[in-house]
């Protein structure tokens, strides 16, 4: 029996050489296909991660073998990816229950008055309005100055001597000379000398909730009052009936 050699004269080196550039295109082509057929259009994750791992085991050069650190390096970010994903997994979940609280939340004010802060208001002149002014220190005398909507004064209250904190104020509705004005939007500007220097100071007043505002980005809820507008849910000082 005869034996053909089929080396055509080829060298040990050579043979090694020819075997470590076909093992580099074999892996570069596995890596790609890899890539390729576990990413497509979208981000790399978990699975493709794990499949380009195992791409690269089999297709490591025998002859230059991949060095166990380096695995153990992947391994590692492997197991990093899987506990983000996991991680961002439940944010997402918390994410959607805390939305859907926040909107059952927001149907429950609808209607509800509130007492919020700021300097105008939309008044019921057959009703009283019970406002409240804050006293940042104690004042010799403070007044409540209440305009329309064009501007003009309609009645001031004079609050007197206060101290340090809240003073309540009431408005029956009428003007400085004791009529009855019309319903409307009514500004009302609080103010005191303190320190020998004339001070605005901030207001609560009463206001009905018409609708609620969700941000779709995790911002504020967003109270929409009758005959105000919109304010934050944070400036809101009493939820009433």
């Amino acid at each position: 029996m005869s034996v053909t050699d089929t080396t055509s004269g080829l060298t040990l080196n050579q043979i090694l050489a020819n075997s470590s550039k076909t093992t580099t295109t074999s892996t570069t082509d596995g890596l790609a296909a890899a890539t390729g057929s576990a990413t497509g259009n979208k981000a790399l994750g978990k699975d493709a991660f794990l499949q380009l791992l195992v791409t690269q085991l089999k297709n490591q050069n025998p002859l230059s073998p991949q060095d166990n650190g380096a695995f153990v390096a992947q391994l590692a970010q492997f197991s990093s990816l899987e506990g983000i994903t996991k991680l961002n997994d439940s944010v997402t979940s918390l994410s959607s229950s805390y939305k859907s609280s926040q909107a059952l939340q927001a149907s429950s004010l609808v209607g509800r008055s509130v007492v919020a802060q700021t300097g105008s208001a939309y008044v019921d002149t057959t009703k009283s309005l019970t406002g409240t002014a804050v006293i940042p220190a104690s004042v010799a005398g403070a007044t409540v100055t209440i305009n329309d909507k064009d501007g003009k004064t309609v009645k001031t209250i004079d609050l007197g001597s206060q101290s340090a904190g809240n003073a309540t104020f009431v408005w029956d509705g009428t003007d400085s000379s004791g009529a009855k004005v019309d319903p409307g939007t009514y500004t009302f500007k609080a103010s005191a000398s303190i320190d020998n220097t004339t001070t605005d100071l901030v207001t609560y007043l009463p206001a009905t909730v018409n609708s609620v505002t969700l941000s779709q980005t995790g911002g504020e809820m967003m109270l929409n009052l009758a005959g105000l507008g919109a304010v934050a849910l944070s400036k809101v000082q009493t939820i009433g009936l």
